[in-house]
């Protein structure tokens, strides 16, 4: 008998988390939804504003403003121009970080599109301003949904 009630308070248990994993990957799709027409635009504005190894200033300024806004601890100045930031998540529990590179590449930019570099002979022709911006939209989700 005992053995029969332990079994269902199990099943009550997986049943609920199944239903919270549920509720959260909706939260998690809602959320990314509503970013994304502010993360193409972080995107294009990256892309149009790359800087060289070491001399990412306005790179690592504007991170550090949109991390900030998002309520999350910000510290600039992290080995020249780089941020890190926390985010304190509303229950306790271990600790994930994200890094990415921000500089861009000494290249200059042959195509001619919306969101062109305006930086003579310097683009982000590797990807980091992608890279980047994905974390900075794990950022958003998460500051969104740290309860």
């Amino acid at each position: 008998m005992a053995s029969t009630r332990r079994l269902a308070c199990l099943a009550a248990l997986l049943l609920a988390a199944a239903s919270n994993a549920a509720e959260l990957d909706r939260a998690i799709l809602i959320e990314t939804e509503r970013l994304q027409p502010a993360l193409i635009e972080a995107r294009r504005w990256f892309h149009q504003h790359p800087e060289l190894s070491n001399r990412e200033v306005e790179t690592g300024r504007e991170i550090a403003r949109r991390l900030a806004a998002l309520g999350l601890e910000v510290r600039t100045g992290v080995a020249h121009n780089g941020v890190v930031a926390v985010l304190r998540g509303g229950k306790p529990g271990g600790a994930v970080a994200w890094r990415s590179d921000i500089d861009a590449l000494p290249i200059t930019e042959q195509v001619e599109v919306p969101g062109k570099s305006v930086n003579p002979g310097v683009m982000h022709a590797c990807g980091h301003d992608v890279h980047f911006t994905v974390g900075l939209g794990a950022a958003a989700v998460l500051a969104a949904l740290r309860d």
